[in-house]
């Protein structure tokens, strides 16, 4: 299984309310949320379709045997029932926009 992910080719850091708008704008609801370095998650899934937009930092997911790590700007679009892990990749906490849409 493959991620659909869209990388960050603006010139600029991602301003959240932006992006927040955005996510809105297409039915998410959204959260932001913050990790400190090192957090992971184990594998699980979600009922609901999720999008992340990352702000700061960098995430690693891992979906089967295939990783994708997402840093500022990076957006990623999970399908609901996803198996997945994620992990908080280097030093920087990560600080990112969870969109949900059930």
């Amino acid at each position: 299984m493959s991620l659909n992910i869209e990388r960050w080719n603006e010139s600029g850091p991602p301003d959240k309310r932006e992006l927040r708008k955005q996510m809105e704008s297409e039915g998410y609801s959204v959260f932001e949320w913050l990790d400190a370095p090192g957090t992971s998650y184990g594998v699980h899934s979600h009922p609901e379709d999720q999008s992340h937009w990352i702000i700061s930092g960098a995430l690693t997911l891992r979906l089967g045997f295939e990783e994708y790590t997402l840093r500022a700007g990076d957006r990623d679009y999970l399908p609901a029932h996803t198996k997945h892990s994620a992990v908080v990749s280097g030093d920087e906490p990560l600080i990112y926009l969870i969109g949900a849409k059930y």
